[in-house]
């Protein structure tokens, strides 16, 4: 914590109910969380869920891109950390993976950038078992699922949530 913010507990149960994955009723599913954002608490002490700033499995049924819906969700002059539960596919086989994302675009203010860079390994320390992070500053950086499914699993992944691959660029 070499900023001195702390996460708060709120945060590690959500990153936990993400990454448990249950044998569960479709309802119970429905209710699983899809992506959450992050954020600094108002007196920047400790690192919070952002109020309102989550998708739920359920809620990909009715949207058409729940990726973009993602990407709309940062804010567009400030930084955040987010967890998002990737499906893609690759030529063998179709996996689920939770990527820690960090937003840090360019246009944030200068302390903003710091703080949440500083603080960044704290909110990795309690999440644990993250298997990938990706950081993007700009809109570009986001928008182009490739560059996030490229991540994942290189050129092997042909799918990024529904969508193929070639169709993302």
């Amino acid at each position: 914590m070499a900023s001195g913010v702390s996460v708060d507990d709120k945060v590690v149960a959500a990153f936990n109910d993400m990454k448990v994955r249950k044998h569960s009723t479709p309802e119970e599913i429905k209710k699983r969380k899809k992506a959450i954002i992050f954020c600094l608490s108002p007196d920047k002490k400790s690192i919070i869920i952002e109020e309102g700033k989550e998708i739920l499995v359920g809620d990909c049924e009715e949207c058409e891109d729940v990726y973009k819906r993602f990407v709309d969700m940062l804010p567009k002059d400030d930084c955040r950390y987010a967890l998002f539960d990737a499906c893609y596919e690759t030529n063998e086989t179709k996996k689920e993976d939770l990527v820690f994302v960090f937003w840090a675009p360019e246009c944030a203010p200068l302390k903003s950038k710091m703080i949440y860079a500083s603080s960044k390994d704290a909110v990795k320390k309690k999440c644990t078992g993250v298997k990938h992070e990706y950081q993007a500053n700009t809109y570009e950086d986001v928008q182009d699922r490739y560059n996030l499914a490229i991540k994942l699993g290189g050129q092997s992944v042909v799918s990024f949530e529904g969508k193929p691959v070639g169709s993302c660029r």
